[in-house]
């Protein structure tokens, strides 16, 4: 390919024409006449991966204000819309058949909806084109994307989060597609779009949920994939845990605000968000399909979350978006054990001390939602492994919810189909910040994936089955809760989680034994009072473990009677419904013989 084509004669600079000629890619030629023809930019920019190309579009970034220069080196701040500040259910949707539970458009409507909102969206303004790889390159989980944008901000998060592939696009190579346009901000035509023939449109938005291509909008695509091929796509971190025997690789499933970042610490980091599981001669693989973190700052402290706090205290490139800029030109978030300032800019502009909205409710210094992007080479855990073309043996799966009423701290499952169905499949969490509603309202959440569910979910829990019985020895499965209550008041403080995590270690290695309960096995009590002193080193009542681990049983059963409902209204498989109903019928049985509330003491031990 010599000749570029006439759509885009004007467009490119020379070094921009050598660039795009050079990849003598057509399928990358039609996708770009397409998104030319449909945003009509002033300009086209290829973005080749290059430390200058990145520094560009970080300049450029500066340059329209879309990012402002912090007090300390690489820092930058970004601000989205005041109503654009987490992902936008009502106005995302995938494009086809009706999908219980999901947003969902026919495809002839959505296509023309989006496209009359983002026709002519990039007139006067320059088409970034990132080329990128989901997954470590030549590895068996790359997958080859493409991102294109009128934002700055929006392809500079994208240099920061994914591995620039420049080079993998030689040749008429296939990709994921992304036509992302900030439009006129104007969040009442705001639309997010997922095309499963592998397009995704975005306008007017620019929260990095909504708008970073190759982040949850990717998930949609990447998990109807794993779905037709017999793979999974997750909504996971991937955590490598040291034990007596090496180290344990365990991925961790968690609706987003309840636990899954600070779970990511607590080891050795491959990924602190998703995760492409593949099953490789009998054994699990999984990889990050990305390169760095886009995590939420908000509770961030010294204390707490150290490792994390140094990156965002150090000379580095940090994106903080939607946290207050203090007049230093310093960062703030809300539970950061700082003292708050008297005053700053923020999501909401000018911001003030006893500060107000148009309804009368205080404003915050910091979205509730507000975040940082950055690269995993900023983090002192991460794994060396982290971009291993072979990616990392999984031994355990981990699904955490917020619960605070019902579920024990930890528990294991029976065995995979158990903990699949009965700990993933049905997973219920009390809302955050990070999706637009009410707040700590219980949700059905599947996997943590609800919003990104692309094919119908018995269909999607079915695959999971599937996946564990082609496996030789699959990963033993637990469900965690870092959030039960008793009254107002937690019964575990933050740390406790280092606890959790090495009784997973402990179970892997056959180090510590088990009581048997009707929803899975849960700890011995002399078990978490010696990983108490050993990992935290304090003490651990009985009042303490009886707290925690006293089963729910009312409690239970409701929660699975809802989840057995839910599944049976849908096209689910009968396999998978006569797990659940088994589960009910076991608390019941103990409900029957032991009451509503079972002391753990009263339990017997097995293995």
């Amino acid at each position: 390919m010599e000749v570029l084509p006439s759509f885009l004669k004007g467009k490119l600079s020379p070094i921009m024409e050598t660039r795009l000629l050079k990849l003598r890619n057509v399928k990358l030629l039609h996708f770009l006449e397409e998104a030319v023809d449909l945003c009509e930019p002033e300009s086209v920019y290829i973005v080749e991966g290059t430390e200058e190309d990145i520094s560009e579009i970080r300049n450029r970034a500066l340059l329209t204000k879309e990012e402002t220069e912090l007090n300390v080196k690489g820092h930058t701040i970004h601000f989205d819309h005041a109503l654009d500040q987490a992902r936008a259910r009502e106005d995302t949707f995938i494009l086809g058949d009706r999908i219980p539970f999901v947003n969902t458009k026919p495809r002839k409507e959505g296509l023309e909806e989006v496209k009359s909102i983002l026709k002519g969206a990039m007139k006067g303004r320059v088409m970034y084109v990132g080329l990128y790889s989901l997954g470590p390159v030549g590895s068996p989980a790359q997958i080859l994307a493409v991102q294109i944008t009128d934002s700055p901000y929006v392809i500079h998060s994208e240099n920061i989060l994914y591995r620039n592939a420049y080079r993998e696009f030689e040749g008429d190579k296939d990709f994921l597609k992304f036509i992302h346009s900030k439009g006129s901000q104007d969040v009442k035509k705001r639309r997010i779009v997922i095309d499963l023939d592998g397009v995704v449109y975005s306008v007017n938005t620019t929260y990095a949920g909504n708008s970073v291509g190759l982040k949850k909008l990717a998930l949609r695509l990447t998990l109807n994939r794993a779905v037709r091929e017999g793979w999974l796509s997750e909504h996971m971190a991937i955590v490598g845990l040291e034990g007596s025997n090496g180290v344990h690789y365990v991925t961790a499933a968690f609706p987003s605000g309840s636990g899954k970042t600070s779970t990511s610490m607590m080891g050795r980091l491959i990924s602190d968000d998703l995760a492409f599981i593949m099953g490789i001669d009998g054994d699990v693989r999984a990889w990050n399909p990305e390169a760095g973190v886009f995590g939420i700052i908000q509770g961030i402290n010294s204390k707490d979350d150290p490792i994390v706090w140094k990156v965002l205290h150090t000379p580095g490139e940090v994106i903080f978006s939607n946290v207050l800029m203090t007049p230093e030109r310093s960062a703030y978030w809300d539970g950061s054990g700082l003292p708050e300032p008297e005053k700053g800019i923020n999501f909401s502009g000018e911001w003030w001390k006893g500060k107000k909205d148009d309804q009368g409710k205080p404003v915050p210094p910091s979205h509730p939602n507000a975040r940082f992007t950055v690269s995993l080479k900023s983090f002192d855990n991460l794994d060396p492994n982290y971009d291993n073309p072979n990616g990392v043996k999984i031994d355990a799966v981990i699904f955490g919810v917020r619960d605070y009423k019902t579920l024990v701290p930890i528990a294991e499952a029976f065995d995979w189909e158990h903990g699949v169905v009965t700990m993933g499949a049905s997973m219920e969490s009390a809302r955050t910040s990070a999706v637009i509603g009410k707040q700590d309202e219980m949700e059905f959440n599947p996997m943590a994936l609800l919003d990104f569910i692309s094919v119908p979910l018995g269909k999607y829990v079915q695959n999971y089955i599937n996946f564990g019985k082609r496996l030789r020895n699959p990963p033993k499965i637990f469900g965690v809760n870092y959030f039960l209550k008793d009254g107002d008041k937690y019964v575990n403080s933050k740390e406790d989680k280092r606890v959790w995590l090495r009784w997973v270690v402990e179970r892997l290695e056959g180090r510590s034994k088990a009581l048997e309960t009707p929803i899975g096995k849960i700890p011995l009590y002399e078990d978490l009072r010696r990983l108490f002193g050993e990992a935290l080193g304090k003490e651990y009542s009985e009042k303490d473990y009886e707290a925690q681990f006293s089963l729910r049983l009312r409690g239970y059963k409701e929660k699975y009677e809802r989840i057995l409902d839910i599944y049976s209204k849908i096209d689910t498989p009968k396999d998978i419904l006569h797990i659940i109903e088994r589960q009910i019928q076991r608390i019941e049985e103990y409900r029957k013989s032991m009451g509503d509330v079972v002391s753990p003491f009263r339990l017997k031990v097995i293995e």
